[in-house]
């Protein structure tokens, strides 16, 4: 087991995938699913809001302000930025069987050299996969990775949960 978090009051705890101990009970599995609805409910609630960089309230927000926002509402703290975020949890593969709603997406988005965006997902399907972040030009909204800037930006998917 690996114990990951930004502060020692509030650790998150995961498994590296393909370990005999990543194998959850349908116990853990539904309490999992029930935290990332929780997750998905907060920043569903916050679509419409308008970007502001360094945001993390309803006044605006930013991607990452977002996402830390919305994990904080389940005592679940993260770093600050995108790129610190990506370093959080489990790097998983991006085959659409192990993507699972409030897994947290990232991209590298206007020729950036590092990741510099992420949104959590809200649905996975065979060919593409919905999630919702704050968007410089329209704040907070839904995009999916059909949109080829998504397609072609995501660079990595990460477990929290």
């Amino acid at each position: 087991m690996i114990f990951a978090a930004c502060k020692s009051t509030s650790p998150i705890v995961t498994t590296k995938q393909g370990s005999s101990s990543a194998k959850k009970s349908n116990l853990e599995n539904r309490k999992t699913e029930r935290l990332a609805a929780q997750l998905i409910d907060v920043a569903s609630k916050n679509i419409g809001v308008k970007y502001k960089y360094g945001g993390t309230t309803k006044a605006g927000f930013d991607c990452s302000g977002l996402m830390y926002t919305v994990f904080n509402s389940q005592n679940i703290v993260l770093p600050r930025n995108s790129f610190e975020q990506s370093k959080i949890g489990i790097v998983i593969n991006q085959n659409r069987d192990q993507i699972q709603k409030g897994d947290l997406i990232f991209f590298k988005t206007d020729n950036s050299t590092k990741i510099n965006h992420v949104g959590i997902i809200i649905e996975v399907n065979d060919d593409e996969i919905k999630f919702i972040h704050s968007s410089t030009s329209k704040g907070v909204i839904i995009s999916s990775t059909k949109q080829a800037y998504y397609k072609n930006a995501l660079v990595q998917i990460n477990r929290i949960l």
